[in-house]
């Protein structure tokens, strides 16, 4: 971006505010341009300190790469929604010891039990423009292929340069489609243990039957501890590690939320969609979205018919299990609000005034035209594309994943580190190693053979001309093929394979290039087979992004040039990065049901909604001991008298997605009210079109969290440290 456009862009910030005052996924810089807004809406703090990152609140609020956490405690304790401890519940369990059934909670630092491998807490340090590093003068004047190694060869330059301070990881964000760069510095915190997690019947009330749905009465939190070596620096795990220091915690809330209180999320959100063209948001809903849909519905099918009466499958399939169903149903409500809107319309309409705009100056349509039209005619490309593969993620045996990993990282180790591909670098090995050793816990071979034979065999029935001949002559497959003949190739691939074996997998992470080419195991074999398809389909997209990102970058900077000639700020969509969103607790008035939605949820409604662990799959359990404190209304402190309840859930207007999860909700003053952990399904749309009317986000009440804790789990210790008296 231009500084041009960010002049612009910084004075018009206020603007687009004032007419939707609770919209926005804003970076920190920004957080000073919107000073009035964040004031009027009844911030205490000086909105400037929230663009510190290393100040607080900001340097409380961390990432778990996917999800998010906070400090709230001196000594390095985090909380996050249970959702995202899923995966280190998961792994921890097996049917003697089954944690995601009956909870856990560490009676002594000593009993915390290690995260999932490569569970990590990074806290975000530095974020640094680097545009002009990414797209110099001698990057802007390549395309293709050679644009996108550029690009890459850059961005490990300067990862590098940042990585040399021992400890951090250093990440390159692209903003605005490619327009701008920013390098974001992270501590990455290695030792990661489990502290504390409800019983499913708490942290998952309501299972999938509740979820995107309200009024919710889920209790959404668990616990996790950062530890840190002797010295005080990140280190891998070892008993003699010790609990980090974080420079800031953030405190429970001194005074009881409302309705109608100003409230302000921090977190990681993942990716938005707004900015999107209208030919990607036809594609997307018109076909895209449908398939992953149809597909994923498929796969939780098989899933759950293949681990039926097997719990030990069930644990091992459980983190897929629950990131398919999320997925499945935040796209279909996401459909569901789309057909028979007026979106596609609307962005058309938009996109055309634009294009008017670009082509109402001979100046603009000569900077911007060519972008214009070869962004469109690239995007109908890589959509072909699309099409064509959209199966072979769910049709690949997860050890022929696990193999090519393996492979891929034997080739790379032959090359300077440098020169390696990214995701292969020694900075990449740890994680690696913890993906191989995570398998081990995550992987039914009984549940992986019936979804490869399901997803091939519908590859197979497409037309023979679209396949992809390399993968059928490597497996020993052919067009048509049905799913006995399938099944009966693919036992027979397995049979021949010992990479299940967590050992003999791991073994392989330090062996040579040669030793896979003279291997005999099945999936070995066949990820060196298949090597030259992947390179082949890996330049390919690349060859695809370099053309894609130059042309798509211009079109960002007309549509932000064309706003801010209006008056109009536009933030960047949502990419993994740190951001800030403000809002209320305000219930919608009517709800998707037709009823309205009040701002909280009380404990009334999990005893109304409690069906026991056989009716409704299990999914409203609620425990016993929590059933009978409510029954006795052992309340305590939590009790709040005009809700004569302790209040479970809450709505606000706070603008959120994926990547949210777990971020903490906080008051006026700063201090920890919530943990955002959903949307309401009619609202989810808002990745791609924002609708301040619908919009309603989804929190974790602190007070219920606080009286599980206290009265039910009696969670002393964690109580204590976190100063709740």
């Amino acid at each position: 971006m231009n500084r041009h456009s960010l002049s612009l862009l910084a004075a018009a910030a206020l603007a687009v505010t004032a007419a939707h005052a609770d919209e926005g996924m804003w970076m920190p810089k920004q957080l000073p341009q919107i000073a009035k807004a964040l004031k009027a809406g009844g911030l205490a703090l000086d909105p400037a300190k929230l663009k510190e990152l290393t100040d607080f609140p900001m340097g409380a609020v961390v990432s778990l790469g996917g999800c998010t956490a906070s400090f709230v405690s001196p000594q390095g304790l985090a909380v996050t929604n249970h959702h995202c401890a899923y995966g280190s519940i998961q792994y921890n369990s097996k049917p003697d010891r089954d944690l995601l059934k009956n909870g856990f909670y560490a009676a002594t630092l000593a009993d915390e039990l290690p995260a999932a491998p490569g569970s990590r807490i990074l806290v975000t340090v530095d974020m640094k423009d680097v545009s002009a590093d990414i797209l110099n003068d001698k990057t802007r004047a390549l395309s293709g292929k050679a644009r996108t190694d550029a690009i890459e060869a850059t961005e490990k330059k300067l990862v590098a340069a940042c990585e040399a301070d021992v400890g951090h990881r250093c990440n390159v964000y692209s903003f605005f489609g490619g327009l701008q760069y920013q390098l974001i510095k992270q501590l990455e915190i290695r030792d990661v243990r489990l502290v504390h997690a409800p019983a499913t019947g708490v942290g998952l009330f309501g299972g999938d039957a509740d979820n995107w749905v309200w009024p919710r009465h889920t209790g959404d939190y668990s616990f996790y501890r950062a530890y840190v070596g002797p010295d005080g620096k990140p280190a891998d795990f070892s008993k003699d590690n010790k609990p980090y220091l974080p420079q800031h915690h953030l405190k429970m809330a001194s005074s009881p939320l409302n309705d109608g209180d100003f409230v302000m999320v921090a977190g990681y959100p993942g990716r938005t969609n707004r900015h999107r063209l209208p030919a990607e948001v036809d594609f997307a809903f018109g076909w895209q979205q449908p398939s992953q849909t149809r597909v994923m519905g498929e796969a939780i099918d098989l899933i759950k018919a293949e681990t039926a009466g097997r719990r030990d499958g069930e644990i091992k399939m459980a983190a897929r299990m629950q990131g398919l169903q999320n997925y499945y149903k935040n796209l279909q409500g996401q459909q569901q609000s789309y057909d028979g809107s007026d979106i596609l319309a609307r962005k058309t309409a938009d996109f055309d005034k634009l294009k008017a705009w670009v082509n109402a100056d001979a100046k603009r349509k000569e900077r911007y035209g060519a972008d214009l039209s070869a962004a469109e005619s690239l995007i109908a490309e890589r959509q072909a594309t699309v099409r064509g593969e959209l199966l072979m993620s769910f049709m690949s045996p997860a050890l022929l994943t696990s193999a090519h990993q393996l492979y891929q990282g034997a080739l790379e180790r032959a090359k300077p580190d440098a020169e390696r591909k990214t995701g292969f670098q020694e900075r990449d090995a740890a994680r690696l190693r913890a993906a191989q050793q995570a398998l081990e816990r995550r992987y039914d071979e009984t549940t992986d053979k019936r979804l490869v034979a399901h997803f091939l065999a519908q590859y197979l029935a497409q037309p023979a001309a679209t396949l992809n001949t390399a993968w059928l002559d490597a497996l020993g497959l052919k067009a048509g093929q049905d799913e006995a003949g399938i099944r009966a190739r693919i036992d027979a691939i397995y049979a021949g394979s010992k990479i299940a074996d967590t050992a003999t997998r791991l073994g392989w992470l330090d062996k040579d290039a040669a030793a896979f080419k003279a291997s005999d195991d099945a999936f070995i074999k066949l990820a060196v087979t298949l090597n030259d398809d992947y390179d082949r389909r890996e330049s390919r997209d690349k060859e695809m992004a370099g053309k894609l990102q130059k042309a798509y970058a211009g079109v960002q900077q007309a549509m932000i040039d064309y706003h801010a000639s209006r008056g109009e700020a536009v933030y960047p969509d949502a990419n993994s990065t740190l951001r800030i969103s403000f809002g209320k607790v305000q219930g919608r008035t009517p709800g998707s049901d037709g009823s309205n939605w009040t701002a909280f949820t009380t404990l009334r409604g999990i005893v109304a909604k409690h069906r026991g662990p056989d009716e409704a799959g299990g999914e409203f359990n609620a425990p016993a001991e929590q059933l009978a404190a409510i029954k006795a209304r052992n309340f305590g402190k939590y009790y709040v008298k005009s809700l004569d309840s302790v209040p479970v859930n809450f709505l606000s207007t706070l603008d959120t997605t994926g990547g949210n999860s777990g971020s903490p909700v906080l008051n006026k003053k700063a201090e920890l009210v919530g943990l955002l952990f959903d949307g309401t399904l009619d609202a989810v749309i808002s990745d791609w079109d924002f609708n301040p009317r619908l919009v309603r986000s989804i929190s974790l009440d602190a007070r219920y969290m606080l009286w599980q804790m206290s009265t039910v789990d009696k969670t002393t210790r964690l109580l204590e440290e976190m100063g709740v008296k």
